[in-house]
């Protein structure tokens, strides 16, 4: 195995606990992964850990990583890495769920639907509450981001649900990328 992602960026160590039969705290699972590039070449991804639900079920032996997740999971969460790569952006989307972004290394920015922009660097962090947005990377380096995204309901505006946009209906592109994850 490689050093390095497909974006150039190190690979990502996951360390997963649990218990053993005593109840005991233990260590079940360690691995060094790299980010893959999607289909759509904007990004390169790796999804760390999904829950099936909102609470969380720390009873449920899944690897998480191994749920079929789009971009946000029905009903549960998502945890993954991004690696925005140079000069690429997202489409302009918004999803029913509440996203924790984490710069962790380089920078992006964040654009919202009238245009506004924001630019987040390293050690940035990031509340999307079911917004219309993009992201977009200006730079001449990656920049990944830890994403951590729950569900939640839709926005209601003056009592009527905003429309879900998710990349995948908004881009063709990103279908032949879902399928790929």
């Amino acid at each position: 195995m490689t050093d390095l992602s497909d974006s150039g960026l190190p690979l990502v160590q996951r360390v997963v606990t649990g218990h053993d039969e005593n109840g005991r705290a233990v260590f079940r699972s360690e691995d060094f992964s790299p980010t893959k590039l999607i289909p759509t070449g904007d990004a390169s991804f790796l999804q760390l850990w999904t829950t099936q639900t909102v609470p969380a079920d720390n009873n449920d032996e899944t690897d998480g990583r191994d749920r079929n997740v789009g971009t946000t999971l029905m009903g549960g969460s998502a945890f993954r890495i991004v690696d925005m790569l140079p000069g690429q952006q997202s489409p302009m989307h918004r999803t029913n769920s509440i996203d924790y972004g984490i710069v962790l290394k380089g920078e992006i920015e964040l654009e919202l639907e009238d245009g506004r922009k924001k630019t987040v660097g390293e050690n940035g962090v990031i509340i999307q509450r079911g917004t219309n947005h993009l992201w977009r990377n200006a730079t001449d380096q990656p920049c990944r981001i830890a994403f951590i995204l729950i569900e939640a309901p839709a926005y209601l505006h003056n009592g009527v649900p905003l429309d879900e946009a998710k990349p995948e209906q908004v881009d063709r592109r990103y279908n032949a990328a879902e399928a790929g994850h």
